[in-house]
């Protein structure tokens, strides 16, 4: 038997609600299993080959901000079936397996919360919603949460997880790019940083409006990130796309990003970064007196 089969805990049996869940996680990349508990301390990185697994909102959360210093803002508005959309199912009915898996209202999270001591505003989409479309809550949801930035004075620090635009709203999620580009416009005006964090994948009309449009644009490595996907692109103009294409590393190249950061410095480079922005130096701990042994 397997060590990894030997040590998985046992699915829930007829009648319970929740599956136990396993302790390894086999990555996707090198396919080398990793204990949780050390996946969950290297922030969701593979220890071995350094791939970024994808987070949802919540962990997304947890390795972005301080702990316990978040206030949520969003997940009072909710999604409306302004179109009666209906293709394999309704639009409602896959809004209600999209609610249930995630527990909350829409593809997005916002907030504020501090990032090293300094106090930020904050918008996480969430891929496990629907891919993390683009839909009407997604565009307000992100637009108060500049407006709020603009009021209370705070820089705002975005992490975009999305295949794009919902296509069961169709022009009202399109009608979003432009609602969150004015909102964010409203932080340049007040002199306030923008930094936008582009995770695996970004891409669609999320790239295309608020996500690449930042002070500072960071990028997760080997994040698939663009408009549209590299097979529609190589179909298009019928010719081979050069290897890489679309990913973080070759978009940092050619000047698409400003930076690629590991998920495990992610916070100290923001903080870095916002600090040079705010003129808001960070504080170290000073460091400990050295210790002199006598011979």
């Amino acid at each position: 038997m397997a060590l990894d089969k030997f040590f998985r805990r046992r699915r829930a049996q007829s009648g319970e609600t929740n599956d136990i869940p396993d302790l390894w996680t086999k990555c996707p990349a090198c396919k080398e299993n990793t204990y949780n508990k050390d996946l969950e301390a290297e922030r969701y990185v593979c220890p071995r080959c350094g791939h970024h697994h994808r987070l949802n909102a919540s962990r997304r959360l947890e390795v972005l901000l301080d702990p316990g210093t978040f206030v949520q803002l969003s997940g009072r508005v909710h999604p409306v079936d302004r179109l009666s959309f209906v293709d394999t199912e309704t639009y409602p009915q896959r809004l209600e397996r999209a609610q249930r898996k995630t527990g909350r209202p829409d593809a997005i999270l916002t907030g504020r919360g501090q990032i090293m001591g300094l106090d930020v505003m904050v918008a996480i989409m969430d891929f496990e919603f629907s891919g993390g479309s683009m839909g009407s809550v997604v565009g307000e949801e992100i637009a108060r949460a500049a407006e709020a930035a603009a009021e209370q004075g705070l820089p705002f620090v975005l992490a975009a997880a999305s295949g794009g635009a919902r296509m069961q709203e169709s022009a009202l999620s399109l009608m979003q790019m432009a609602k969150t580009t004015v909102a964010l416009e409203q932080l340049s005006r007040r002199g306030l940083p923008y930094l936008s964090v582009l995770t695996d994948p970004t891409t669609g009309g999320v790239t295309a409006s608020f996500a690449t449009i930042a002070d500072v644009i960071i990028a997760e490595p080997g994040a698939l990130i663009g408009f549209a996907g590299p097979r529609v692109i190589q179909q298009t103009i019928r010719q081979s796309l050069p290897e890489g294409f679309q990913r973080a590393e070759f978009l940092l190249e050619h000047g698409m990003v400003d930076l690629v950061t590991d998920r495990r410095a992610q916070r100290e480079t923001i903080r870095q970064l916002l600090s040079v922005l705010t003129h808001q130096p960070l504080t170290l701990p000073e460091p400990a007196a050295s210790l002199t042994v006598s011979p």
